[in-house]
């Protein structure tokens, strides 16, 4: 199968390496302050401390304001409006967000597991066995961020606790991961290969800038997953 070539690093316009950076340098300084803030202020559940810091690094500032408003909000906000619905998907993300980035680059850096993954005999594109392990590696992450959220929370022994964490994130996790895929076969295969002679490589800011608003497309499929979740009491407001 003939794969398809990325565009490499120096491949796009200055102005759009330039956005991209800077939005991905925006984002960490995001991350940054966070980590110092819940350093100082630890957050009610232990595992948000990693939550908020790891959730700047796709949302930036939309998402600092997001965190600034938890901060402000009252016991009964932050379990009874929309906002425990955004904190619960913001959970979920982060989760998310972190398999990404480590299934990302190991698919590019390692041709034996991209080829294992089915790139080159499955799928022509990378992205589409990056795919997979993205899932795999997510969710394991998920499950390990709902598990430290509800078995402090209710008591539960470890089995029981993954298995609470499961039922509770299984959904959410994979309602994120098809609003992020979506996003990013959109604008992948629809916007930056026909424009640039191809998709993103893993080893620009382009895609990383890319990702950034795909899994905001991500927040979107996921929140009224959470709702449903959270009003069933099966996850844990946030």
């Amino acid at each position: 199968m003939r794969t398809v070539a990325e565009t490499p690093l120096g491949g796009f316009p200055l102005w759009l390496t330039v956005v991209a950076s800077g939005s991905l340098v925006v984002s960490m300084l995001c991350a940054a302050v966070v980590a110092v803030d819940v350093a100082r202020r630890p957050q009610r559940m232990r595992v948000m401390n990693i939550v908020w810091p790891v959730s700047m690094l796709f949302g930036g500032l939309l998402w600092l304001a997001l965190y600034r408003r938890h901060r402000r909000a009252s016991a009964a906000d932050a379990v009874s409006t929309p906002l425990s619905i955004a904190v619960g998907s913001t959970h979920c993300g982060a989760g998310c967000a972190l398999g990404d980035l480590i299934a990302e680059f190991a698919v590019a850096t390692s041709p034996a597991l991209a080829g294992a993954l089915g790139f080159g005999t499955v799928f022509a594109h990378r992205m589409f066995a990056g795919w997979i392990l993205d899932f795999v590696v997510a969710y394991l992450l998920g499950i390990g961020f709902q598990y430290f959220a509800i078995a402090p929370m209710r008591g539960l022994s470890l089995r029981e606790g993954v298995l609470a964490a499961m039922k509770a994130d299984t959904l959410s996790i994979t309602a994120w991961q098809i609003g992020m895929y979506g996003v990013m076969a959109l604008l992948q295969l629809g916007v930056v290969a026909p424009a640039f002679g191809g998709p993103a490589s893993v080893f620009t800011p382009e895609f990383w800038f890319v990702m950034q608003i795909a899994m905001l497309g991500g927040f979107l499929t996921a929140y009224p997953a959470n709702a449903w979740l959270i009003r069933l009491g099966v996850k844990e407001p946030m």
